[in-house]
């Protein structure tokens, strides 16, 4: 890339081109639009349009004028920019849920807290508000400099003098290139009577200025939380409060309640507010609200969320403050244009500016008025020596050829100077009596006490600093109102209980073969018949787990990769029971390649006792307790350690039962103490159950207690037989184990089965159903299995099936036995 340069073209490079004119740009914005100044805490645009509605003369006193011509006057004489960015920030300082201390005195539309829009410029009418004139009271008194506007045309105050800390007051956002700012607003007592501390103790620490500015103080009130964010803020320009809204719960006739909300936290779109709660409501993620209305008018903000009989008032408070905008979070960003450059300040710094701005603008309106009043003694001391011998004046003059040698003769003869000679000349007739001689010595006299106390505070530093705490408490009183956030130095964790989210109902879980889920309520599965086989499975699929549950409860759905998910009840899709319900893989992250064991409910993870004991297919054991599971991710999380080609089979909760019982494919058991496998952690890999042999795998689990009772096994070719939990003596954990079925040798191998398919303890009779593909289901009873008191036996066929099928799975037929 090349520059021209005097007809030439110079070489230069796009990145250094680039970076000049973003630099100048960036500096432009950053002090001449976005940030504050820290004197007056105006953007060089409101400083803009309070200035020229004061030099128009658009005061409170007189009428309100049209916005059009102040926006006018502003962009033709002092902004250069757009008409809309002038009077959106017109707009602003009229808007008194935006500023604390409005300085701008609206008429007309100018917008609501609904952010409605304000009507156009030429409908609406303005004039400066009569706190506005604080900040432009004195200018004209040589307080502040000018600087030569756009086009050289006119002047314009580079600050105004701002007799009370505006910054603090209004506070200010904006957000420029490489820099934002964030101040709040604050109460003008509270920050006059910080700054007045500050100038009477100017090595006072922030913890005692703190007793005088407690924090911010927002137009639309509410309660302020977090002590030490207002801390952090005061102390280096950055820190986190939280606003909540003013809220009260009233009971009404009949035991019903409703939530009143009266002030809404700062910035908050109270229409938007309103619809975000009226979606809640809509969408019943929260039960027990009825209505919500907003009542708000003249008489101030009202919102009221009336609740169902019996809801749960304070529960549904703190769900809609956790989700909703009824409290957020503030994070201040204090960023102010000090000597030019933005600086991140924390309160004392803005304060300590602050009063350096003022002591400069008292210091030059002093000696303004010093001057003036100097000039006016020099002038009366000339008239009263005129006056002295007017005789001589008047003949003086009389003799003269023109003004000029009258002048000149004045100076010459009577010892005046070029000023006293002037204002002799320009004397009127009437004032050369003796009652204006003394009406001069006496202003003279007066004039020399103004004089004497001028210089006195010019002189003196306690005297400069009484007059600016007097001013600053004259403010302090006619303007000054109560304040109107609460600040509370504790931030209240909001608690959410599931109960006011989630209707609780209680629901079945299924879940088939294939994975498809769904949760039913109890009146759709009893008005399918109330049995299982009518669950609305797919044509090769079955369900393998219904589940007795509540919406309040979670499932941990643990995977064969040792993996696990927790799934919350009332996040499975509701279908009816006749329906196939929904992939889990839709609802869980979980891989296709993966498979779902098994699911344990839990309903509070803190108050559970019980301990997970995890089984693998090649005998390892491991015991957790249930609270090591407790989870906020939606993801896997792991849940058991495995080896190289190992699965998890077995995923169940201890109960009374104290002896684990493991079963393998091949017919051999092992009982031992559960207390043998002590608990370990959540990732832990277990311990050997039993010892297998060759390819041997485990394929059933269950608990036992005491000797009542018996162990059935059947076998993938219907063969089962039942035998007294006598036989199977407790051993110590990681034996062989005894042998519990025979499988015998015939025409075809093993004709009484080639595995161990299932497993179940029989106290008396259940009611099981085989599983043959594809998804054909043939029922059988525990009592039709052999009774032998015989380990090793061959068992005898109870399900009825073709030679070429094999089962592949055994479930309880539980509307059969009454468990659904």
């Amino acid at each position: 890339m090349a520059i021209e340069n005097n007809d030439k073209f110079l070489p230069a490079f796009l990145e250094e081109i680039v970076g000049d004119r973003f630099g100048r740009y960036s500096k432009y914005i950053i002090q001449d639009r976005a940030i504050p100044d820290v004197r007056d805490g105006l953007k060089p645009v409101q400083r803009r349009i309070l200035y020229a509605m004061y030099d128009s003369g658009n005061t409170p006193e007189k009428g309100y004028r049209k916005s059009a011509k102040t926006v006018g006057d502003v962009m033709g004489n002092y902004h250069p920019h757009g008409d809309s960015s002038i009077y959106d920030g017109m707009v602003r300082m009229a808007q008194p849920w935006k500023m604390s201390h409005t300085l701008v005195d609206g008429h007309g539309n100018w917008g609501s807290p609904d952010d409605d829009p304000a009507a156009a410029m030429r409908y609406t009418e303005a004039r400066l508000s009569s706190i506005a004139m604080e900040i432009l009271r004195d200018i004209d008194r040589n307080t502040v400099q000018f600087k030569d506007n756009f086009d050289n045309t006119t002047q314009e105050p580079v600050v105004l003098p701002a007799r009370y800390p505006n910054l603090l007051v209004n506070g200010v956002s904006g957000i420029s290139s490489g820099f934002a700012t964030e101040i709040p607003s604050h109460s003008l007592r509270e920050v006059i009577e910080g700054c007045i501390a500050l100038m009477e103790k100017p090595e006072m620490e922030l913890p005692e200025l703190m007793n005088y500015i407690k924090g911010p103080d927002f137009p639309t009130g509410g309660t302020i939380m977090g002590g030490d964010g207002i801390r952090d803020a005061y102390s280096t320009g950055k820190g986190r409060i939280y606003i909540r809204s003013k809220t009260e719960i009233e009971t009404l006739r009949g035991g019903k309640q409703q939530i009143v909300i009266t002030e809404i936290p700062y910035q908050v779109v109270k229409v938007r507010l309103v619809t975000a709660m009226e979606n809640i409501r809509l969408e019943k993620k929260v039960e027990g609200i009825a209505e919500v209305r907003d009542e708000s008018g003249r008489d101030g903000l009202r919102i009221v969320i009336e609740l169902k009989k019996d809801a749960d008032a304070q529960g549904i408070l703190a769900y809609l403050l956790k989700k909703t905008d009824l409290q957020v979070t503030y994070n201040f960003n204090m960023v102010a244009i000090v000597n030019k450059a933005p600086q991140q300040m924390g309160i004392k710094s803005i304060l300590e500016a602050y009063i350096a701005h003022q002591r400069e603008v008292v210091t030059r309106r002093t000696q303004h008025d010093l001057d003036k009043v100097e000039d006016r003694a020099h002038v009366l001391e000339g008239l009263a020596k005129a006056l002295n011998v007017l005789d001589e004046v008047i003949a003086a003059i009389k003799a003269s050829k023109n003004r000029q040698d009258a002048q000149n003769n004045l100076q010459w003869m009577f010892g005046l100077t070029e000023r006293q000679a002037d204002a002799i000349l320009t004397l009127q007739l009437y004032r050369i009596t003796n009652l204006e001689i003394n009406q001069v010595e006496k202003e003279l006299n007066d004039i020399q006490k103004k004089i004497t106390n001028f210089r006195a505070i010019l002189g003196s530093d306690k005297k400069l600093v009484g007059l600016i705490k007097k001013e600053l408490m004259e403010i302090h009183d006619k303007h000054g109102i109560n304040r109107r956030s609460i600040i509370q130095d504790e931030v209240e964790e909001l608690k959410v209980n599931l109960e006011v989210m989630i209707n609780s109902e209680d629901v079945l879980v299924s879940l088939s073969n294939d994975g498809y889920i769904k949760r039913t309520n109890m009146m759709s599965f009893n008005r399918s018949g109330g049995e299982r086989s009518g669950s609305g499975a797919k044509e090769d699929d079955y369900i393998r787990e219904v589940m007795n549950v509540n919406t309040l409860d979670n499932l941990l759905v643990f995977t064969q990769r040792g993996q696990y998910f927790l799934l919350p009840v009332h996040q499975i899709p509701d279908f009816k029971w006749k329906e196939t319900g929904k992939a889990i893989v839709n609802i869980i992250p979980m891989t296709r390649e993966d498979r779902i064991v098994t699911m344990v409910p839990v309903r509070n993870f803190e108050e559970e006792q019980a301990d997970l004991i995890f089984v693998t297919k090649r005998g390892q054991v491991k015991r957790t307790e249930i609270k090591e599971y407790a989870t906020k991710r939606s993801g896997a999380v792991a849940a058991c350690k495995l080896g190289e080609g190992d699965e998890v089979i077995s995923v169940t909760r201890s109960g009374q039962a104290r002896d684990l019982m493991l079963i393998t494919k091949e017919g051999m058991s092992i009982r031992f103490r559960a207390e043998e496998v002590n608990p370990m952690g959540r990732v832990a890999t277990g311990v050997r159950g039993i010892q297998l042999v060759g390819e041997d795998e485990v394929a059933a689990v269950l608990w036992v207690d005491g000797e009542d009772g018996q162990l059935m096994v059947i076998t993938d070719l219907g063969y089962a037989k039942r035998t007294s939990l006598l036989q199977y003596q407790t051993q110590s954990r990681g034996g062989k184990g005894l042998s519990t079925f025979e499988f015998k040798e015939g025409k075809r191998s093993k004709p009484n089965g080639n595995r161990i398919i299932g497993a179940f303890i029989c106290e008396e009779h259940r009611s099981f159903m085989a599983i043959l593909p594809p998804n054909r289901m043939i029922g059988f009873n525990s009592k039709a299995a052999l009774q032998t008191d015989e380990r090793r036996h061959i068992g005898k066929q109870i399900v009825e099936m073709d030679k070429a099928d094999t089962i592949i799975g055994i479930i309880e037929d539980l509307s059969s036995n009454g468990s659904v």
